[in-house]
């Protein structure tokens, strides 16, 4: 088992290993005072784990309720995050117990928003279920809903009391699912990390992920310490998101956010390489990764499109918005640019 610090507002640890689901109970007796966890969950993942974890905090003397929402992006919004509020309050959760999100990024942007509101803030604890949401969505206390006019536009920056990364949890994900997940590995190796390139190429890692999430982990740890709310060097990791959220708004949320991001990542490079900023090789290499890791480098839709769905973007800021720009193989730089050049961006790298 590997174990990463995060020292944040508040500080907590990220584990990382197998079996880790039925330690849970144990985990939580130690942290929280309360005695009663709300498990929130999504019907995708609740058939497979729920009972595990109700059996493992049931033993550790908790009393549970669980809530379960329908899985998609489509149902993280304002009326699922109503009834949540709503289930906590029936079910009187008082702010000395404690929220259990279990599923992928879906499950643990609600649970977690819902957890920084209700009563002002309770505790909340992340395992997630899914690849993207292991390296990426559950640390770092990003949690947030959708809006009608943007993705993640209603939230808050609240960080969980501990993460479990169950590694058994990942073996039962469809090569499809698992793919998503790879995009978020992939950019942090764009990012800031060739070695990491270079593992990825020479081996897949699904057989044996925990060197591979850890590393991610790791590094998103060092961004989120150094700046915890999204204002420096963490918009590092919004590598491909821009344009790949309006990819995923165009689609109606039908086109995975995994995927996305893949697509939004080579439009950059391919933009990048247009501008100047890298060499036409670092797409080539990149676009070779993506393949080897069944991931799209191409979309349909049109920039004016693409443009109009990130002009909500919540990077932006008057009248500017950050890109995250490739610069080389395992290098990306921040650029500040005018909004209306985005569109000049989009265009290039279509």
């Amino acid at each position: 088992m590997t174990t990463i610090q995060v020292k944040a507002s508040r500080a907590y640890e990220v584990k990382i290993g197998r079996g880790l689901l039925s330690s849970l109970g144990t985990e939580a007796a130690g942290l929280v005072t309360g005695r009663s966890a709300a498990i929130v969950s999504d019907t995708n993942v609740a058939p497979l784990y729920l009972d595990r974890v109700k059996t493992s905090l049931t033993e550790a003397g908790f009393r549970t309720c669980e809530f379960v929402f329908p899985a998609g992006e489509s149902s993280k919004n304002g009326e699922t995050y109503l009834n949540l509020l709503e289930f906590l309050a029936e079910n009187q959760i008082t702010r000395t117990d404690t929220l259990v999100a279990l599923g992928g990024g879906v499950v643990g942007d609600l649970t977690g928003f819902a957890a920084a509101t209700f009563l002002r803030g309770v505790d909340f604890l992340q395992l997630p279920t899914t690849l993207l949401a292991a390296v990426d969505a559950s640390v770092g206390g990003k949690t947030a809903i959708d809006l009608k006019n943007g993705k993640n536009l209603a939230g808050a920056f609240y960080q969980p009391r501990l993460v479990l990364c169950d590694l058994d949890t990942l073996d039962t994900l469809p090569d499809d699912i698992f793919a998503d997940g790879c995009a978020e590995v992939i950019k942090y190796g764009m990012i800031g990390d060739r070695d990491l390139l270079d593992l990825l190429a020479r081996k897949h890692f699904r057989k044996d992920p925990e060197e591979v999430v850890a590393r991610c982990i790791a590094m998103k740890r060092d961004l989120v310490e150094e700046d915890e709310f999204d204002t420096g060097a963490r918009q590092l990791l919004n590598l491909g998101h821009t344009v790949g959220h309006g990819i995923e708004a165009c689609s109606g949320y039908g086109i995975s956010h995994g995927k996305a991001v893949a697509v939004g990542m080579t439009i950059l490079t391919r933009a990048a390489i247009e501008q100047g900023v890298c060499e036409k090789e670092i797409l080539e290499k990149l676009q070779k990764l993506l393949k080897q890791y069944g991931l799209p480098d191409r979309t349909g839709y049109a920039t004016a499109d693409l443009y109009e769905r990130t002009l909500s973007d919540k990077k932006r800021t008057g009248g500017t918005i950050t890109l995250v720009v490739p610069a080389d193989w395992g290098k990306s730089v921040l650029r500040k640019i005018p909004v209306e050049d985005l569109k000049i961006w989009i265009e290039k790298g279509l």
